[in-house]
């Protein structure tokens, strides 16, 4: 399978600090890969450096073409979505409102619409008239997913999508996941959570020290106990 997104040689940086080193690694089409680590090992801001959003070295290729230096926006027209951590909804305006911003177009290509949003999260149907500021946070994360989602992305790097949520809206987020895979859009999951991790993706990265030190599927790496004790264990 050709992979989309190739990440060759990246090194990036905060001012004069060095966070990334020479990490490497690729999304194919379809697939969900679970970006593991630390927190600090530089799974961040290696989401944010494909994405434009700081600087760096190497060479980042989105279908086969260098994208390194083009600016945010740019980028996500290109059809990579980016989900943060921070879960960055628009408050005062409406769950609606919110979906209505990350719509990119309503050519026929489009694959998702409203109707496809509120039937994967019917609360997000309940509550479309909303505040998005007074939404609790399980729902602010999946605001922000669907948001990312009007968009029509080929790719979503998503970044600790389950950070601080009850685990039964955990395991909505897990099949919202699936669900995308099905419908062919490749997800790079960045996610401290392990369990939910290895249960859902294709294929697993371990980051450490700005580099990546595993790249293997998840039954691979659940027979690694040293890469695990190392790497990942707390």
């Amino acid at each position: 399978m050709a992979a989309i997104l190739e990440v060759r040689d990246l090194h990036a940086y905060y001012g004069k600090s060095h966070v990334i080193h020479g990490a490497q690694f690729s999304v194919d089409k379809g697939e969900i890969v679970a970006l593991l680590g630390r927190n600090g090992s530089g799974r961040s801001t290696t989401a944010k450096a494909v994405m434009g959003m700081v600087e760096c070295s190497g060479d980042i290729r989105w279908m086969g073409k260098p994208i390194r230096g083009m600016k945010a926006y740019e980028i996500a027209h290109l059809g990579l979505g980016y989900v943060p951590e921070n879960r960055d909804i628009f408050p005062k305006l409406t769950v609606h409102q919110n979906l209505l911003l990350g719509q990119k177009g309503k050519g026929r290509g489009a694959r998702w619409s409203f109707d496809d949003m509120y039937g994967m999260f019917p609360r997000l149907k309940e509550r479309q008239h909303t505040e998005a500021g007074v939404l609790s946070g399980g729902e602010q994360q999946m605001l922000t997913l669907c948001r990312t989602l009007m968009g029509d992305p080929q790719l979503i790097i998503i970044d600790e999508p389950t950070e601080g949520l009850a685990p039964k809206i955990v395991q909505l987020v897990a099949e919202y996941l699936k669900t995308l895979k099905d419908r062919g859009v490749s997800v790079l999951l960045i996610e401290q959570k392990l369990t939910i991790a290895m249960a859902i993706s294709d294929r697993a990265l371990v980051m450490g020290h700005g580099s990546i030190v595993f790249d293997g599927t998840p039954a691979a790496l659940r027979a690694d106990a040293g890469v695990r004790k190392e790497w990942l264990e707390v």
